[in-house]
């Protein structure tokens, strides 16, 4: 699928304006970085890694992945000096999850492991080579007739200052089937934005699901939320099943398509 130019946006408070160069629709990259590399569609084998990236006996290990098969293109952007890396991870992220986008997968810093490994394994991108603390991916998945694409978001500071942006999307060739988010993601997402967006969800329960939230709020006992959408009530029932406390659980009326959980702060 190729980049179309076609929308302008602003992040309010940020301060940047972008231009939407669209991977599928709705992707805002900084209207004011420079593209430094960018690659056509291709059909390709495409791995993306769920958790910290490691290299034990020059072997990659990965705690886990998602392997297919599909249309890959990607652009990488140089931000100008007064835009930070994270400014401009954060503001495409935001974008992703309001068109409907949901994490799979969200690390940062030292917690996605070596840069070297995503720079040459993962993105095959030299310019993407940087300190480990100064890293951010966030791998998302598109919601309703979009749900066999996959975004990637990968920001890096290098060592002379300079900030990129690497912007990547994947058509899967094949129907992607379920793909749940890792529980640290789920929770990350969670203490980051106050909230967790799941449009896709708007049935019964599935134990899957279910399983993974409980998990991931039983990491934090200490947390409240409030759920919204028309099965609320069932995803209720099936969280305090899992072992999640009644008194955690409240049932909201956020206006929702599928399921939404918000943090009671």
């Amino acid at each position: 699928m190729n980049l179309k130019y076609c929308i302008r946006t602003a992040f309010a408070g940020l301060g940047i304006l972008v231009s939407a160069p669209l991977l599928a629709e709705g992707l805002p990259v900084p209207v004011d970085g420079k593209v430094v590399d960018q690659r056509p569609a291709l059909v390709q084998e495409r791995v993306y890694p769920l958790g910290s990236l490691r290299k034990i006996s020059n072997q990659l290990r990965v705690e886990g992945k998602i392997e297919s098969r599909g249309q890959v293109s990607s652009v990488t952007y140089e931000l100008p000096r007064e835009r930070s890396a994270n400014e401009a991870f954060t503001a495409a992220r935001e974008a992703l999850q309001k068109d409907g986008g949901y994490p799979l997968f969200w690390c940062q810093a030292r917690d996605c492991g070596e840069n070297s490994l995503w720079a040459n394994e993962v993105f095959k991108n030299r310019q993407l080579s940087g300190a480990d603390e100064q890293q951010a991916f966030i791998l998302l998945r598109r919601s309703a007739e979009l749900n066999n694409s996959l975004i990637a978001l990968y920001s890096i500071t290098r060592g002379n200052k300079r900030a990129y942006l690497h912007v990547e999307e994947f058509v899967a060739d094949a129907p992607l089937g379920e793909l749940l988010p890792t529980a640290a993601t789920v929770m990350r997402e969670l203490l980051d934005t106050g909230r967790l967006d799941y449009p896709d969800l708007n049935g019964e329960p599935p134990l899957a699901w279910v399983t993974l939230i409980g998990r991931s709020l039983n990491n934090n006992t200490t947390l409240r939320v409030s759920l919204s959408g028309a099965q609320a009530e069932a995803w209720r029932e099936q969280l305090i099943k899992v072992g999640v406390l009644a008194a955690r659980l409240e049932v909201g009326d956020a206006p929702t398509d599928g399921f939404h959980v918000e943090l009671i702060r």
